[in-house]
């Protein structure tokens, strides 16, 4: 295992080179939305967006970003964000939900991964944490989103992101969380069955905010 994170770096870094030169060739974009477009209703979900405070601005870098709390009737809130960088080429990259995390005082307590039957990719797998914060807990989904891919591996994110950027001259990608609190008389299963319903509303829409 050792061996593999070690060849991983390498990787990268040597990649990382290979961006670097690339950079003076504009990048391929294919047309999409920005992402305020969203829909706020989505099943029978409606959203309301909150702005992020200027100093998360300052940490996520250029990009395009959108933070929205869906509700529906008679369920838990379900909070959406999605941020989508049009280029990475910059120094604007995707950071993981993970660094975030402690910071804002939230500790995971459990981590797996779960498919998302409903997509068309083949059932691909996207990360799912339990988080506590005192006698408070939350379900987290995300994944990472680039080129019609859905990953859950921050490392393969990465990979991907250099074979794109030498094969299809593109830089572009995203990141989606979904996040629902769970009731303190709430099974974890019950709050993973809200955030994937609504998962499956908002997935056929992805496409038109993050290219193929």
């Amino acid at each position: 295992m050792r061996g593999l994170r070690f060849g991983v770096v390498v990787f990268l870094l040597a990649a990382a080179g290979v961006l670097l030169r690339a950079r003076d060739r504009a990048e391929t974009l294919p047309p999409h939305l920005a992402v305020a477009e969203f829909p706020k209703q989505v099943g029978e979900w409606r959203g309301e967006d909150v702005p992020l405070q200027p100093g998360v601005k300052q940490i996520l870098g250029d990009g395009d970003f959108l933070l929205r709390f869906y509700r529906a009737p008679d369920r838990p809130y379900v909070d959406f964000f999605l941020a989508y960088f049009p280029t990475q080429r910059t120094g604007s990259t995707i950071h993981s939900p993970q660094n975030c995390l402690p910071g804002s005082g939230w500790a995971p307590v459990d981590f797996t991964r779960i498919a998302l039957p409903f997509a068309a990719e083949g059932d691909p797998r996207v990360n799912r944490y339990i988080i506590s914060k005192g006698l408070d807990r939350q379900l987290v989904l995300y994944w990472y989103q680039s080129n019609g891919r859905v990953v859950a591996s921050e490392y393969w994110a990465k990979i991907y992101l250099v074979a794109d950027s030498i094969r299809r001259n593109r830089s572009d990608g995203a990141l989606l969380r979904v996040v629902t609190p769970i009731a303190r008389n709430e099974s974890v299963p019950s709050a993973e069955q809200r955030a994937m319903s609504f998962v499956r509303e908002v997935y056929p829409q992805l496409d038109r905010f993050i290219p193929r």
